[in-house]
């Protein structure tokens, strides 16, 4: 394992007099200042020469600025709910609309609307900023309980100053979701299992990825099966039900929202459709198909290259995953890692949103290898904070995260 004593730079030594959650939760406060520098600086130019961004409102302020893109339909949905009817074009196609956007982090910014008067955006942003804090502190006691704080603290650092780190303090869900799901797999690797059902549960109504955390369960019952079947490894009853049980709540959980909004909507396929309307801009209208939509999009844009591309990148991160200084973040980790990989290849299709989507396998961000290396982690943690303010131009210009 590794310890503090690795510590070699002088600038992390300052660390060990300070309590834990006042270092974690520093770091996260100048990566918040390095953001807001970033975003401040593009709203000012952005509005002293009249460009056009994401989502352009009038009287725009840096609030409704860090409130772009789809942070529209969280707004409906806090003030005024979901839609009856389901928007539909002249064909009968279903148009984007509320119920791709899960409830829980529109309810609990309009909770804060409602104590303190504030904006919807203002709000908002508020809310993802302290749950990010939240998160990253979660994120830090995760790793440290598996490798170390050496590890946990570098991956706090790079979670927090990476290249859509910016996301953590724009009004999405992201930062609530984080932190649900940080707290739901420390309680999976201290094999508290019912514990991470509220937390699980909850995550599961704030963004997509819930089934991920059901899934991991399932492997891990299955690794502690055989361990006891093959080694005698210790897996009694108890543990075996409260898996069972914690799985079952979360799949529930992760199923439910498409079943509410058929019943809300009087529409059978309502929340499918709607989701399959975002694909229309870049495939087209498309039926769909498990496991086909990464092939579908490098396939439509790059054809045998693309298919190629896509075998090479699920490898690499198979290979990756069964390294050693993953492996030293545990079964539980490499579980949901593998688990929410699947996820994305079953379900997703690949666009700029997908880099958004990749934080919450932050806990990787951990292997010993990273924080052993200055060289690692010096470029990972550069390489961040320059790839930031170019990810911002891009997505405030070009294309929703």
């Amino acid at each position: 394992m590794v310890t503090t004593r690795s510590l070699a730079p002088t600038q992390w030594r300052v660390w060990r007099t300070w309590p834990t959650w006042g270092t974690v939760l520093g770091l996260y406060a100048l990566s918040r200042v390095f953001s807001t520098v970033l975003l401040g600086t593009l709203y000012t130019v952005a509005t002293s020469r009249g460009w056009t961004f994401a989502s352009h409102r009038d009287n725009s302020t840096f609030f409704t600025f860090s409130g772009s893109w789809d942070t529209w339909f969280y707004r409906q949905i806090a003030l005024h709910g979901y839609p009856t009817d389901l928007p539909t074009d002249a064909d009968g196609n279903v148009m984007p609309n509320a119920w791709a956007f899960l409830p829980v982090f529109p309810a609990v910014t309009r909770g804060v609307m409602n104590v303190t008067g504030l904006d919807f955006y203002v709000a908002g942003v508020l809310v993802a900023t302290v749950f990010g804090a939240a998160a990253a502190y979660v994120l830090f006691r995760l790793v440290e309980s598996r490798v170390g704080a050496t590890p946990a603290l570098w991956a706090v650092a790079l979670f927090s100053f990476g290249p859509l780190a910016f996301v953590l303090q724009v009004a999405y869900a992201e930062s609530l979701f984080l932190f649900l799901l940080f707290c739901s797999l420390w309680a999976m690797v201290k094999q508290r299992y019912l514990l991470m059902i509220p937390f699980a549960v909850i995550a599961a109504f704030t963004r997509p990825g819930g089934l991920a955390i059901a899934l991991a369960l399932g492997i891990i019952f299955i690794v502690r099966y055989v361990g006891w079947r093959r080694r005698g490894e210790p897996f009694p009853w108890s543990a075996r039900i409260r898996i069972l049980v914690a799985g079952a709540a979360i799949s529930i959980a992760g199923l439910a929202w498409p079943m509410i909004a058929s019943a809300a909507t009087g529409h059978p396929g309502a929340y499918l459709e709607t989701e399959l309307s975002w694909w229309t801009g870049f495939v087209g209208r498309q039926e769909f198909i498990p496991l086909t939509p990464w092939f579908l999009l490098t396939g439509k844009y790059l054809g045998v290259v693309g298919i190629l591309l896509v075998f090479v990148v699920i490898g690499s991160f198979v290979w990756w995953l069964t390294r050693r200084g993953p492996r030293a973040l545990g079964t539980e980790l490499l579980a949901y890692s593998a688990s929410y990989g699947l996820y994305l290849v079953a379900v997703f299709l690949p666009q700029q949103s997908l880099f958004r989507l990749l934080m919450p396998l932050a806990p990787l961000l951990g292997d010993p290898t990273i924080a052993g290396s200055p060289r690692v982690r010096r470029t990972l943690l550069i390489g961040g904070m320059a790839l930031q303010p170019v990810a911002i131009v891009l997505l405030w210009f070009l294309g929703y995260p």
